[in-house]
């Protein structure tokens, strides 16, 4: 590799980790905002979840056109104009006159903005990045959704406003959206040039790229792809409705106390952050494949441990079961131009991150009927059997994943 090209590449390697960061640094903020939010318009708590569901619903629709937008924009500007728009819509909370507005705004936020950075950022990473690099920018992500709570902690507890907290993150994601500027170039490779895997096992190894993509139906009809979306569904709806319903589950249903139940909730996603970080030393000598198809048996083990009522060690099976979770979105990812095809993989991965949206939503509401009508021990089940669900589903994409895509 050519001097020149190096710096190039290790300059995108530190953008990429800059802007995973930036991408969860908003996604967490609002939980934590909410109670003085709602005081300063006079609302109900279960308003929380309106922002939520148009944010999501966005960030589907935004998912399934991620690989035109690609196409249309590039990776370069679409990260740059995605992050300003992002950091215009979280300025516009802190300045937001009326709840309507902050509903508004949750469109082009999560939708747009956050939906088409998730998108690009995962196919040129799977395209581009080891997959050590994978773990470690969704570790970045992990960070970054880590640091927005705090921040806004930290105004809070200052005697400030949420709408400071908002101007903040705000402040610190347009700085990000200029740093991206002068580098939008730089995603794009000149067509003689191949993209190249940084710190590839093995020594650097090109790409092919030079194929013409294909269009959005064509990728629809291929049922990798559909077994791809179908695994992402159930393991982001796995990991959502363990960290949102543990707290509940832990005090109501097996006696423990809101201390000891916070802090097991907070090591549960302690586990996520440090799987990403830890296995990102051993995915390249294990396998991406293997770690992955070893990942969803622990995620099975570890549900099926939490699920019964009164094993003693079923909360300490918590924290594991992130830790088993941590490898597979990233792993994920990186299988996918390998799986689907360099041509159908910005299609794919915009589908994938609207079918993780979809899981998110899903999964944790089908836990939540099942409590009300079985008992909240259902919950541990529910979670249990969508590992099961995900292991079948999994094993059946390995199954094909060595066929021609």
């Amino acid at each position: 590799m050519k001097p020149s090209t190096s710096r190039s590449s290790a300059t995108l390697l530190a953008l990429a980790y800059l802007a995973f960061i930036s991408l969860g640094l908003p996604d967490a903020v609002l939980g934590v905002a909410w109670p003085s939010m709602r005081g300063s318009f006079g609302l109900p708590h279960a308003l929380l979840g309106l922002p939520l569901a148009v944010a999501a619903t966005a960030y589907f629709i935004s998912g399934m056109l991620a690989g035109r937008l690609m196409q249309w924009l590039g990776i370069g500007r679409l990260l740059a104009g995605s992050t300003a728009l992002v950091a215009v819509c979280v300025l516009g909370y802190a300045a937001s006159p009326s709840f309507v507005l902050i509903v508004v705004l949750a469109a082009p936020l999560g939708g747009f903005g956050s939906g088409a950075i998730d998108a690009a950022l995962n196919t040129y990473a799977a395209r581009n990045f080891s997959p050590k690099h994978m773990s470690w920018l969704h570790a970045a992500y992990a960070a970054g959704a880590m640091s927005g709570p705090v921040v806004m902690t930290a105004v809070l507890s200052g005697g400030a406003s949420w709408r400071v907290g908002y101007a903040v993150v705000g402040c610190i994601l347009a700085a990000l959206a200029l740093a991206f500027v002068p580098a939008r170039r730089l995603w794009e490779a000149e067509p003689s040039t191949p993209h190249v895997v940084v710190d590839a096992p093995g020594g650097v190894g090109p790409l092919p790229l030079d194929e013409p993509p294909v269009g959005t139906l064509s990728a629809l009809r291929s049922g990798r792809v559909w077994l791809q979306v179908a695994v992402f569904f159930f393991y982001t709806g796995i990991e959502v409705a363990a960290g949102q319903w543990s707290y509940t589950l832990l005090t109501e249903e097996r006696g423990l106390g809101g201390t000891a139940a916070g802090t097991w909730v907070a090591a549960y996603w302690g586990g996520l952050l440090a799987g990403r970080l830890v296995l990102g030393f051993a995915v390249e000598r294990v396998g991406q494949a293997v770690m992955v198809r070893v990942a969803t048996l622990g995620v099975l083990i570890f549900a099926v441990l939490f699920a019964i009522p009164g094993l003693k060690v079923g909360v300490a099976a918590l924290p594991l079961l992130s830790f088993a979770l941590a490898s597979i979105y990233p792993g994920l990812m990186a299988e996918t131009p390998r799986r689907v095809g360099e041509r159908m993989a910005p299609h794919a991965v915009g589908f994938q991150v609207s079918a993780a949206t979809l899981g998110v939503a899903v999964v944790p509401s089908v836990a939540g009927l099942m409590s009300e009508r079985f008992g909240l021990s259902a919950i541990g089940w529910v979670i249990a059997c969508s590992a099961l669900v995900l292991v079948v589903l999994h094993e059946w994409l390995v199954a094909v994943a060595d066929r021609p895509a």
